[in-house]
């Protein structure tokens, strides 16, 4: 290892510049070169999980890193300790939705609506199931954890936080983060294509932490509820820990079972109810401290924007995220008038977010010249390229997309769109035309 040392420092510096600093001190720091030979080189994991995830997330950015510093293009493979080496491969990790650092956590909030839930979500994160410590029983009335409250609140926020720390402190854990939509149509395409035993085995043999968003949606599904209550007694019985969120409790969704009720209700129950005004303001001020928008000499504004949103934790950090676009813009401090605007945007603006993208990639073609049709495509012409980068750039700057949602819409990886949003901002600072085509951009979309 010492030979490549100083090879790997240089590499660890290029990359740090692209990734947050939680980030790299959880993915970078522990990796070695294993072999180097001028024209190839060889990256060692702790682990076979962290291997897979890391590729997955990280091999575009390790890839530019080696031909920076080398001044050459490398071909770069990846093994872990087993020795089972991937070349440049996108492994699937058991950590489905571990993808953004910002929902952990020390980001989320904590005030009298919700102080009881995030209690229970840390403790559950500490030891999942009592798997760590080998106290399961103490954690029976944990199992499952049950948050519910309405939409925006915060309950995908613990679920992601519980995830982020868990894959963090114990990466050999199997984590499973799902949707109830999506486990019923997997479920169901199970079902036709006739390979129930490898679903089976999938979400019974596999998971050492279920977390399940949305439970409701499989009410009144029989096959689907039928499915779910034995997956759930599988994994309680091996001691497996399962958290579900809802935007109700068990009792008040319609259509459920009373044998799933009962399961539901037989762990610990956790609401979340609606932001206080100093929470609220709270959120404010730490939903503009991650966007660099500096709030402190301006209680006026978060006052203001707190008091005309009350019930709704997404909407507060859409209009905040609103308002930076706009103070950065429009090269002014945050001000009543614009957090107007950034209110009358959010809350007027209630188009499926797909059609938002459309209407951002349209723009961006009308103002570059580079077809729709191209910049959706695998082209990578300098011109097209740009486009594509440019569309990255605006939907981070003005929806709440993560990359990894991005990077699916537009068949790329999470790390290829959170290095080009980079770059892409980095660029717009040295040239003022693009950055008049992004501003241009940005004013035409609030006026339509």
């Amino acid at each position: 290892m010492d030979n490549y040392r100083e090879l790997w420092d240089n590499i660890l510096e290029y990359c740090k510049k692209y990734t947050t600093e939680t980030a790299f001190n959880l993915w970078f720091q522990s990796i070695r070169i294993k072999e180097f030979t001028g024209k190839s080189v060889t990256l060692e994991f702790k682990s076979e999980y962290f291997k897979s995830t890391f590729v997955k997330m990280y091999d575009n950015l390790i890839h530019d890193a080696f031909a920076e510093v080398c001044g050459i293009k490398l071909d770069v493979d990846y093994c872990s300790v087993e020795d089972e080496t991937v070349k440049s491969e996108k492994k699937e990790s058991n950590l489905e939705d571990f993808k953004n650092e910002i929902y952990t956590f020390d980001n989320f909030i904590v005030g009298p609506s919700n102080r009881f839930a995030h209690a229970a979500a840390k403790a559950i994160a500490a030891d999942p199931g009592g798997q760590i410590s080998g106290s399961s029983p103490v954690f029976y009335t944990y199992n499952p954890l049950f948050i519910y409250g309405a939409s925006g609140l915060g309950k995908t926020h613990l679920l992601n936080a519980i995830s982020y720390e868990v894959a963090k402190n114990y990466p050999e854990m199997k984590i499973k983060y799902i949707k109830a939509e999506n486990f019923a149509n997997e479920f169901i395409a199970s079902l036709g294509r006739k390979n129930v035993d490898e679903f089976h085995d999938k979400y019974r043999n596999n998971i050492d932490l279920f977390l399940v968003d949305d439970i409701q949606f499989i009410a009144g599904k029989t096959q689907t509820e039928e499915e779910f209550f034995h997956t759930f007694n599988s994994l309680i019985d091996n001691g497996k820990q399962i958290v579900l969120t809802s935007d109700r409790p068990p009792k008040e969704i319609k259509s459920l079972t009373e044998r799933l009720c009962g399961r539901f209700e037989s762990g610990l129950m956790a609401d979340i109810q609606p932001p206080e005004f100093e929470t609220r303001c709270a959120i404010i001020k730490r939903k503009a401290q991650l966007l660099d928008l500096d709030m402190s000499e301006h209680n006026n504004v978060v006052e203001y924007i707190a008091q005309n949103i009350k019930s709704n934790i997404r909407q507060l950090e859409g209009i905040t995220k609103k308002l930076q676009v706009l103070c950065k813009f429009s090269e002014c401090e945050p001000t009543i008038a614009l957090a107007q605007a950034a209110i009358k945007d959010v809350q007027n603006d209630t188009r499926p977010i797909g059609d938002v993208i459309n209407s951002i990639v349209d723009e961006v073609s009308r103002t570059t010249g580079v077809s729709v049709e191209d910049i959706y495509s695998k082209k990578q012409t300098s011109d097209v390229s740009n486009a594509r980068k440019m569309c990255f750039y605006i939907i981070r700057e003005i929806t709440d997309m993560s990359h990894k949602a991005i990077g699916e819409k537009f068949g790329r990886d999470h790390s290829t769109v959170m290095y080009n949003v980079e770059k892409f901002g980095e660029k717009i600072k040295k040239d003022a035309t693009i950055n008049n085509q992004v501003t241009d951009i940005i004013n035409n979309l609030r006026n339509d």
